[in-house]
């Protein structure tokens, strides 16, 4: 019998009715303004900083120096626990999709593409503005 067939057998007799979800969780420190979440296999049932059974990852949602939102992943550890019949939250799906363990989901495509769209509009709204504030300068010269 295989080793995870017991353990999530286990898991579940000991939590009626339920089964084993990766989750997005906030980390346990107390900061004000500075989100920070740990992904972990949690219990469906049980509260988002309650108890977990494994820590899988973590999540800086916001940039850094280099602009960069930092996430780290197990993926061995994930791989046991989906293999285990862990479903995964959309935040952690969407995250997984984006590092290359899931495909992406559409809406994650076509979020992409409209924020790209708004980006070129923009920087071309600027820049006729631009064009238009250096004619009238030199029109008043």
């Amino acid at each position: 019998m295989c080793l995870c067939a017991v353990r999530s057998s286990f898991l579940l007799k000991k939590y009626h009715g339920g089964y084993v979800v990766i989750r997005l969780a906030l980390a346990g420190h107390k900061q004000a303004n500075r989100p920070f979440y740990r992904i972990v296999a949690a219990y469906n049932k049980r509260a988002r900083d309650e108890k977990y059974i494994e820590q899988l990852g973590s999540y800086d949602p916001l940039p850094n120096i280099y602009n960069e939102k930092l996430v780290s992943f197990n993926f061995d550890r994930i791989k046991y626990w989906i293999g285990c019949g862990a479903h995964p939250t959309k935040p952690v799906a969407k995250l997984l999709g984006l590092a290359g363990f899931f495909p992406l989901h559409p809406m994650t495509i076509t979020e992409a593409e409209r924020r790209r769209t708004q980006a070129e509009q923009t920087q071309n709204t600027l820049g006729t503005e631009e064009s238009l504030d250096e004619g009238q300068k030199q029109a008043e010269v």
